[in-house]
């Protein structure tokens, strides 16, 4: 019993921390904004349609963040994802499905490339990634300065306004005009809930997901158990970059633009989100299943403000910045308490 429950508080204490949170401040949305349709169904849907790129990106940051390290380049590569898509697109002529494949072959090579650096010439993290970033977003400009629409790619505009409508008619409501509205989700949410469920099976399940948490633990005691510690570790950007393609896909069907500004600081949500949902930023103890709910912790706080009308979108950050801190010191705590139990 005893064993079961360290058990308990070593993985799970930080995640009940952030869904007991989400909920607590959902709940009080629909308390507080109940006259502004905040309890409706389509209220929160719309919170994971605005986040499904960062849902994917805080997917892929989890998993190198378990391995003890970071990467700041993924907002950078979802804005030259979208800029490829969309001038390829409306300029190159080039099909949309041409162009999303290249764009996840993109970030398999961006990834394979920041992982080799990190994982076999001993490069930090941070200065390998923000080399990447400042890359990623270089490479944005140089393929098109100006904002890019998408207006002439029937497939990948029919994907994007593609509307997946609750089953039974669940949630839904009538509008100011008096018409039934039935609550949907768009592809991009699914494509996220996917990714989410194949990185929570890998962690889980698979060698690579337990060798993860083993080099994220202790590098040390990972590479006495047999583990090939370069490997994982470059797997994990590959995996991390490839997910943020996937996400600038997602962000793409949601912007239907390229511009050089775009997904400016996506990376810090991504990165806060990951926190936030308990993964440690020394590694070795994490769940995407946080990740996703600091997502949607973060969600929350931009739709209350949002709902508000009267507040600054400058507010969100700043309620944003107090959990980081928080859940930091939790973590903080959180080691010291698992220290001194190891002692």
């Amino acid at each position: 019993m005893k064993n079961k429950k360290l058990k308990i508080n070593s993985n799970n204490l930080l995640l009940i921390i952030t869904i007991v949170l989400f909920v607590l401040m959902y709940i009080g949305g629909c308390v507080v904004y109940a006259d502004k349709g905040f309890t409706r169904l389509q209220t929160f849907l719309f919170i994971l349609i605005d986040n499904a790129g960062l849902i994917c990106l805080a997917s892929g940051m989890t998993c190198v963040m378990l391995t003890g390290g970071i990467d700041i380049s993924v907002g950078s590569v979802v804005a030259m994802d979208c800029m490829i898509i969309a001038v390829g697109i409306e300029r190159w002529g080039w099909g949309s499905p041409v162009l999303m494949l290249l764009v996840l072959a993109v970030g398999l090579v961006f990834g394979l490339v920041q992982g080799w650096l990190i994982a076999y010439l001993k490069i930090q993290p941070f200065i390998v990634t923000m080399a990447g970033m400042f890359f990623a977003r270089g490479m944005t400009a140089v393929i098109c300065t100006e904002q890019v629409s998408i207006t002439s790619d029937p497939f990948f505009t029919k994907l994007s306004s593609f509307k997946i409508e609750m089953p039974f008619g669940i949630g839904a409501y009538v509008n100011k005009k008096g018409i039934p509205q039935i609550p949907y989700v768009r592809v991009s949410v699914i494509v996220a809930l996917l990714v989410v469920l194949a990185v929570f099976l890998m962690l889980r399940y698979t060698r690579f997901g337990r060798s993860i948490y083993a080099v994220g633990g202790n590098q040390q005691s990972a590479t006495l158990m047999g583990l090939d510690v370069k490997k994982v570790t470059l797997k994990a950007y590959v995996l991390s970059s490839f997910l943020a393609s996937i996400g600038g896909i997602c962000y793409c069907l949601n912007t239907m633009s390229g511009t050089t500004t775009q997904a400016t600081g996506l990376e810090m949500s991504a990165i806060s989100s990951a926190v936030i949902g308990g993964t440690l930023l020394t590694g070795g103890v994490g769940n995407v299943v946080g990740s996703l709910f600091g997502v949607l912790i973060n969600g929350t706080i931009s739709k209350l403000v949002q709902t508000h009308g009267q507040l600054i979108g400058a507010w969100a950050n700043i309620v944003t910045a107090v959990l980081l801190c928080f859940f930091i010191v939790l973590q903080a705590v959180f080691v010291k308490v698992k220290e001194r139990k190891k002692a």
